[in-house]
């Protein structure tokens, strides 16, 4: 059997982001624990605030089926996201919005999330470690009927958290990276199994 697929998602452009950084230091656990992970940048995926009205004239964005694609060929997701007045930030929403617009073969729209494992995470430098966008992102990506698994990460401080050479340095931080990292292969392992 092949190797097991992971596909991470930062949600943010920003450079020096905490997100990103925290991205990489999963994509690190993940390959350490034998996992194909291809990391992806949605500045690569630059896609117009969906618009009913734009889609009806000019169709999905062949961006938007290129992400659905992505997240297609991977057996789990790993998106990791920004908080922004206390909401996922709107780039995330607006790819989750054109993704499940995508249809390809007849299949109903949003079938590439139906069952697909997702874990979440994100990272902020104040206390909340971007826990409120979490609950969003779970109820979103729920209601789009895909898998969320339980353990997720809302890195505190993130300003703080990491050594001289970008690694996670507190242990209750490294003991949660592993436990969701840990929680998204076993899952995607199983959902595999049974596909």
């Amino acid at each position: 059997m092949s190797s097991l697929k992971i596909l991470v998602i930062p949600g943010s452009l920003r450079s020096g982001s905490h997100n990103v950084r925290l991205a990489a230091a999963a994509m690190a656990e993940l390959v350490q624990a034998g996992v194909d992970v291809t990391r992806i940048s949605l500045g690569d995926f630059p896609l117009p605030i969906y618009d009913a009205d734009l889609e009806a004239d000019s169709g999905v964005p062949k961006r938007a089926l290129e992400l659905k694609r992505m997240i297609g060929a991977h057996h789990g997701v790993l998106l990791v996201s920004p908080e922004y007045n206390s909401a996922p930030p709107p780039l995330v929403i607006n790819v989750i919005d054109w993704v499940t617009r995508v249809r390809e073969r007849d299949e109903p729209p949003g079938q590439v999330l139906r069952g697909r494992p997702f874990a979440l995470a994100s990272a902020s430098a104040g206390r909340f470690g971007g826990a409120r966008c979490l609950m969003m992102l779970r109820l979103i990506l729920s209601g789009c009927r895909a898998t969320v698994i339980p353990n997720q990460l809302s890195l505190s401080f993130a300003d703080q958290a990491y050594d001289d050479r970008d690694r996670l340095k507190h242990s209750a931080d490294i003991d949660m990276l592993n436990a969701m990292v840990r929680q998204l292969i076993d899952v995607a392992q199983q959902m595999r199994q049974h596909d």
